[in-house]
């Protein structure tokens, strides 16, 4: 074969590699693909981060404000999640977690025959008080590093109250919830003081 022969196939070899890079830049350009503003799917769970002034005005109040208005019903629903390593029946036995029967007001590691954490073991001087139960429920870890806890904790203050009254019912003499706290002063008030000294330059100016 010559070399005449030779060039007339890679030129049509070449020929035809340009031609299929037409009709790729050709289709693009007919069929440009345009991404959708939101995703077609949402990840369950996943959550923004709000904004800076949205998470100072939702700051969470004092635990007794949500206790005082807890729903015991809701806090029974919400204590599903937890009802798979804890038992809250008089005389229940311990599960994967001690049993909780009468939890609020006792010492914290005072569940008979359950193997705790050195971490709530060395808390044995203190009780499962409002605060203390607000605390962990909230965030074991953050309550008590080193605890054997897996719970990640309960992020909504509104559930985190419902739970801690519905354990609160669970018991022979359930305590009673504590009152909400009276609400600040209004900035109308405070700025009284300011007003009433600033009357008597404004008379002598007057004079």
């Amino acid at each position: 074969m010559d070399s005449f022969e030779w060039n007339k196939i890679f030129g049509g070899v070449l020929a035809g590699l340009v031609a299929v890079l037409g009709v790729s830049i050709t289709s693009d350009m007919m069929f440009a693909r345009h991404l959708p503003e939101k995703p077609g799917y949402e990840v369950a769970g996943a959550e923004e981060a709000p904004a800076a002034g949205a998470a100072a005005a939702e700051a969470e109040k004092p635990a007794a404000f949500y206790l005082a208005s807890a729903d015991v019903a809701k806090g029974e629903a919400v204590f599903k999640k937890c009802a798979a390593c804890h038992n809250v029946d008089p005389g229940g036995a311990n599960g994967t977690g001690p049993a909780l029967h009468g939890v609020v007001g006792r010492p914290i590691a005072a569940a008979a025959g359950f193997s705790y954490s050195d971490a709530l073991s060395g808390m044995k001087s203190k009780n499962w008080d409002w605060d203390n139960l607000w605390g962990w429920l909230k965030s074991p870890k953050a309550f008590m590093a080193g605890n054997k806890m897996s719970f990640a904790g309960i992020t909504k203050p509104e559930d985190r109250a419902a739970v801690i009254a519905y354990l609160n019912s669970k018991s022979a003499s359930p305590l009673p919830l504590p009152a909400a706290p009276a609400e600040e002063a209004p900035a109308a008030e405070e700025a009284a003081p300011a007003a009433e000294e600033a009357a008597p330059v404004a008379d002598a100016a007057a004079k």
